[in-house]
């Protein structure tokens, strides 16, 4: 009896001792986290609609408490840069976020049994829905600028070219496009979305988003486009 008893502690001692070399020394503690730098950026363009968004104080200027929560509301989202500045990329994205949960809820968007491509250009967004089903929820785009105008009305996709270049504007680059009336597409648009304002007709999106309405869409499809972009009322 004295012999097995032995025999078992020490075999308990040895599994205890396997399992503290496994979990390495007592006193190690993960690395605290390193500081979120300070945020810094000035008042930005859209400060007050993010301040209404975010909840806080609407006063139109910029504060550290404000900057932090912009910063955090374009990480969480993608928008770069993550700066905390209230630029005109981080309030369409808001938009866009705002709208999710219903973006046709004023009804400006046909309901159809068959897949419409909702076109807003008051606020720059689309989406797709079928019947009161959105299958493609709502992004930010840029559409036509002024005298350029995205033409509104009912449209259907005729045309589809991945890897399409434009004939009209210098060879520029116009991934995953799909032609819905004379030389306006769908598209998807490198670099910054919101550069210089306008398109020259066409509905960019990022080239991300235009793949992902790509791989949904086909010719055929309706369009429905409705509205006055900001900026280009006559």
């Amino acid at each position: 009896m004295t012999t097995r008893r032995a025999t078992a502690a020490l075999s308990g001692a040895a599994v205890l001792a396997a399992v503290l070399a496994l979990a390495g020394p007592a006193s190690a503690a993960p690395a605290p986290a390193p500081a979120e730098p300070a945020c810094t950026a000035g008042t930005g363009p859209y400060q007050r609609e993010l301040e209404a968004q975010l909840g806080r104080p609407v006063d139109g200027v910029q504060s550290p408490a404000d900057c932090a929560a912009v910063r955090t509301f374009q990480g969480a989202h993608a928008v770069t840069p993550a700066d905390g500045y209230a630029s005109l990329a981080t309030y369409r994205t808001m938009t866009a976020v705002v709208a999710r949960p219903n973006p046709n809820a004023a009804g400006h968007c046909p309901v159809r049994d068959h897949r419409v491509t909702c076109v807003d250009l008051e606020r720059q967004l689309l989406w797709v829905q079928q019947g009161r089903r959105v299958v493609f929820a709502p992004v930010p785009i840029r559409t036509g600028r002024d005298e350029q105008e995205t033409r509104p009305g009912w449209h259907e996709i005729y045309w589809r070219s991945k890897d399409h270049r434009s004939t009209l504007y210098d060879d520029a680059p116009m991934p995953y496009a799909q032609f819905f009336d004379g030389g306006q597409a769908l598209h998807g648009r490198p670099g910054k979305l919101f550069e210089h304002g306008g398109s020259a007709g066409c509905v960019n999106l990022t080239v991300a988003d235009a793949e992902r309405l790509w791989e949904l869409l086909t010719e055929g499809d309706a369009v429905y486009v409705w509205g006055v972009k900001p900026g280009t009322e006559d």
